[in-house]
């Protein structure tokens, strides 16, 4: 197996919509990345359950969005770890797992400003590339030595898309028509 430069993109992907993939594809390309992963959390320890689709169902979705595109694979690592998973004890697993790629971990500006409460924030910084992306509101300001890249600003959010769905708005739009499919069919989120 050749050594590979990955992009680990960790979120519960709540539904995973055009944003997550076009911000996925412009880090590919720009920061650059051979691959990079999704790793759906089965539960962020600093979101709320409510509204949370199943994590299988989350998993199928980000697979139905990526199907598609080689360099983008559904990581489902943190199902089997303790409840919650820290992203440091999931980057050690991988790693241990995949010890011949670098890992990369990718973070929007909003979770930068909390970065200093993670669990062994330290030995990320020491271990692994940290890659960040501008979110609206939030500006990169920081004493960590990490990446930032001027992605563009996308202003989608899976809660935005939930609500639309809870007032029977029109959302096709904003998913993968794959993803679409999946969530009419299974009716999440209503």
């Amino acid at each position: 197996m050749l050594a590979k430069q990955i992009g680990l993109f960790f979120g519960s992907f709540n539904p995973i919509h055009h944003g997550h993939l076009m911000l996925a594809n412009f880090l590919l390309t720009e920061v650059p990345f051979d691959e990079i992963w999704f790793v759906v959390s089965p539960h962020n320890p600093h979101k709320s359950k409510e509204n949370l689709a199943g994590e299988y169902h989350r998993l199928e979705m980000v697979n139905l969005a990526i199907a598609d595109f080689e360099p983008f694979r559904a990581i489902d690592i943190e199902f089997s770890m303790p409840k919650p998973s820290y992203t440091i004890d999931t980057l050690i697993r991988l790693q241990e797992k995949y010890a011949k790629h670098r890992f990369a971990l990718i973070m929007g500006s909003d979770n930068l400003l909390t970065f200093h409460k993670w669990k062994n924030y330290q030995l990320i910084l020491q271990n692994f590339s940290v890659v960040v992306y501008p979110r609206k509101e939030h500006h990169v300001s920081t004493d960590f030595n990490v990446k930032v890249v001027k992605a563009p600003l996308i202003e989608i959010s899976s809660s935005f898309i939930r609500e639309q769905i809870k007032k029977e708005k029109e959302i096709k739009f904003y998913l993968p028509e794959k993803v679409y499919d999946y969530i009419e069919k299974c009716g999440l989120y209503r």
